[in-house]
């Protein structure tokens, strides 16, 4: 089958690389999306353990198509039973882009009718509609139809650890992918000074300890008919004994607002990582970081969301001093101000255009210099940094 992971745009390297490292084979690579080419365990697997994805989609069919008798006859003939057992529950929803049918409703009703016309074919009239959901996306695009059925159900950077939250959290699957696109491994100091409620350093021991994403939630597709549920339970104890317990990490989270790093240690408490981050109130202009090879990686506030005009200036002012008082601390931000090199009065080494929800942003990536520790540390190639 041919699977789809849908990703914020910016993201689509990350996420193919963390399907290659499931060993599937890519199939193509393009806005927002990645498809590959995957099976029953391929699906389980993708939902437990993408940490950059949005979502997981079984890929149903693609064609070129004008005219809602085009959409209708096509949507028909895929083998929509090989899926959807006679009680399943499907709604319809989608996206239609620059098409000749541009009317969402229509379109709509015409896949609507198109499935259940093929499944009244094969399981009789009688359609209740009572059992599990099979949830059925599609995309419109220049008169391109890709009919789906997700598999994830909510969004999976839901990854159930956020019991609290503040004011403009960032996602967890953007958050994992700040980490993975930066130098952090293990054996070196990662620090959040703007941590908010904590999700990138969560998401950075989650990381460091080999915990997949999803092992504490469900999906949608976990009710599934067609996937046999030794396939969960075989995919849930390989994941969790994949977990790595061994050594200790050194991650810490700073924040000026207390009920910021209250809903941080709540968190993550949650997500089993509490051992691992030190979650303390500070201001970042008194912050100090004493040790070599530091990674910094931080989402400040920058004035869209939240943050007023001298607060982040006070921030920006800070991440240039931290990051020159050692020259082997190297710098992460992601952030909306396209002035942020000149105020860092350098230029980024290398620079990521991403979407932070609705706002574009740069992830900046100030690379420093190597200590003794960090050349010979035995760290796992990244070809993205490199």
């Amino acid at each position: 089958m041919e699977l789809i992971a849908t990703a914020t745009f910016g993201l689509e390297a990350v996420v193919r690389r963390e399907i290659e490292n499931l060993g599937y084979d890519i199939v193509k690579t393009e806005d927002g999306k990645v498809t590959y080419k995957g099976d029953f365990k391929a699906i389980v697997k993708s939902n437990l353990w993408l940490r950059a994805a949005d979502r997981v989609l079984l890929k149903m069919g693609e064609t070129k198509g004008s005219t809602f008798e085009e959409l209708f006859q096509y949507t028909k003939t895929l083998p929509w039973e090989d899926i959807i057992p006679a009680d399943g529950c499907f709604v319809v929803s989608g996206t239609t882009v620059k098409s000749k049918l541009s009317s969402l409703p229509a379109v709509q009703r015409t896949i609507k009718k198109a499935i259940v016309e093929r499944l009244c074919d094969v399981y009789g009239e009688d359609l209740p509609e009572t059992g599990a959901e099979y949830p059925v996306r599609f995309t419109l695009l220049k008169d391109i139809l890709t009919i789906s059925i997700d598999t994830s159900g909510r969004g999976l950077h839901k990854r159930g650890y956020r019991v609290k939250t503040v004011e403009a959290p960032i996602k967890e699957t953007l958050a994992a992918a700040l980490v993975e696109l930066s130098f952090w491994r293990g054996n070196r100091i990662l620090v959040d000074p703007c941590c908010g409620s904590g999700t990138i350093p969560i998401e950075a021991a989650m990381i460091g300890r080999n915990i997949a994403p999803g092992l504490t939630r469900d999906f949608v597709c976990s009710r599934w008919e067609c996937i046999n549920e030794d396939i969960w339970k075989s995919e849930k104890k390989n994941a969790y004994e994949a977990i790595n317990t061994e050594g200790q990490l050194d991650i810490r989270g700073f924040d000026i607002d207390p009920r910021a790093i209250e809903s941080a240690i709540e968190n993550g408490e949650a997500a089993g990582v509490d051992g691992d981050i030190q979650f303390e109130r500070k201001n970042i202009s008194s912050l100090r970081i004493p040790d070599d090879g530091a990674v910094i990686v931080t989402n400040p506030p920058y004035g869209e969301r939240i943050g007023s005009k001298d607060e982040v200036r006070i921030v920006e002012r800070s991440l240039k001093r931290i990051f020159n008082e050692k020259r082997t601390t190297s710098l992460f931000v992601i952030t909306s101000d396209k002035d942020f090199e000149k105020k860092m009065r350098r230029k980024a080494d290398r620079r990521r255009k991403l979407f932070n929800g609705r706002i574009e942003t740069t992830y900046y990536q100030f690379h420093g210099e190597k200590s003794y520790a960090q050349v010979h540390a035995p760290l796992k190639s990244d070809k993205t940094d490199r």
